[in-house]
């Protein structure tokens, strides 16, 4: 029997995990590419590495997008039919810090890819797919964003991202790859990284119930998301290459929640009540009620949440919702994971690695 072989750019990450166990499943034989650190950072992946079923099918390798002579070694190495590219500094607000690594890292890390593939002469073997994102919509052109609507990039991030859309796009039609750009909506799920809202209200409101720390600090909780589970986003990523021909999809739930209805919801699922104070940036929300039998770490009257300029952004992207028709009506494809699923699957995750580490 033959295997596909697939490699995965950011293994480590909260997209590259997911894809790498959902592959597996297939039968494929996955390679993964990680940067080479002081610490390991492989806790999303270590079930699957120390699996012994599994060490014939999954391999590491250390390697670097702006790195160009290790990504083509490893890719003529491999000679891989499929290339998911997740690798990315993907943080917006970092991206503002961080504009001049944000750009090298995710425009040309991209264009080393393809170009190993050209010189690797796998043109017509080689399947690639590049994790675009929702974020080069920015400024809103359309009630809903399709794959004709208009880009506005509105972070170094987003116009990071718009040259490895671009680029890949380029290379498909220059050098007949088969390379596809998945645009994705926000896509969650417990692998978040801590510093994306949505983990940072999850893993804050945790540490509250276990006292260990008294209040979440956000920005805007008034901007509004799509927002669908990470899981059902990379099937759709797997779904991209196995398409007739190379092509662009929007990835999306076509639903649209704010920041406060995300932050509201955390709180309903443990049957915490709060009540929100306050204007700009001068808001809170307040415990009002709760069962103090269940939560004895928490006071009525305790101010859960409050706003810091600090988090805001240069430039603020505020409102984002995807039209993912192509990609049902082509790819047959529709998430099946809601926000209050998410929310659930979130905090319990999260409620038990605090309680962990109040364990140690």
């Amino acid at each position: 029997m033959k295997f596909k072989k697939a490699i995965i750019t950011g293994v480590t990450g909260q997209d590259g995990s997911y894809l790498a166990e959902f592959l597996l499943k297939k039968n494929y034989i996955v390679h993964g590419i990680k940067r080479k650190s002081s610490s390991f950072n492989t806790s999303r992946i270590d079930h699957i590495y120390e699996n012994k079923h599994l060490r014939n099918k999954f391999f590491l390798h250390y390697g670097d997008l702006l790195d160009s002579n290790t990504l083509t070694k490893i890719i003529k190495e491999v000679k891989p039919d499929e290339i998911y590219n997740f690798a990315a500094q993907s943080h917006v607000g970092v991206s503002f810090d961080l504009p001049n690594y944000t750009s090298q890292v995710n425009s040309i890390g991209t264009l080393n890819l393809l170009q190993a593939i050209k010189d690797c002469g796998l043109e017509k073997k080689t399947k690639f797919y590049q994790a675009s994102t929702s974020e080069l919509f920015g400024e809103i052109q359309e009630k809903k964003q399709s794959e004709k609507t208009k880009f506005y990039p509105k972070s170094p991030y987003a116009t990071s991202k718009l040259f490895a859309y671009w680029i890949t796009k380029n290379f498909r039609e220059s050098y007949n790859i088969f390379a596809s750009n998945g645009i994705l909506f926000n896509h969650e799920s417990p692998r978040r990284g801590e510093t994306f809202v949505t983990r940072k209200i999850t893993i804050g409101l945790s540490k509250i119930i276990y006292g260990l720390e008294k209040s979440i600090y956000l920005g805007n909780i008034y901007s509004l998301r799509d927002w669908g589970h990470a899981k059902d986003y990379v099937q759709m990523c797997w779904k991209v290459l196995q398409y007739k021909k190379p092509d662009d999809f929007v990835i999306a739930t076509e639903k649209q929640y704010s920041v406060k209805f995300f932050i509201e919801n955390c709180f309903k699922y443990l049957g915490i009540k709060i009540k929100w104070f306050g204007k700009g940036i001068n808001e809170f929300a307040k415990i009002i009620k709760f069962d103090d039998k269940k939560y004895p770490k928490l006071k009525k009257g305790m101010i859960v949440v409050k706003i810091n300029k600090k988090y805001f952004r240069p430039n603020e992207v505020d409102n984002l919702v995807g039209n993912a028709t192509k990609a049902k009506k082509l790819l047959k494809w529709k998430p099946k994971i809601n926000i209050y699923q998410l929310i659930k699957e979130m905090i319990d995750a999260d409620l038990e690695i605090v309680r962990k580490s109040t364990l140690i």
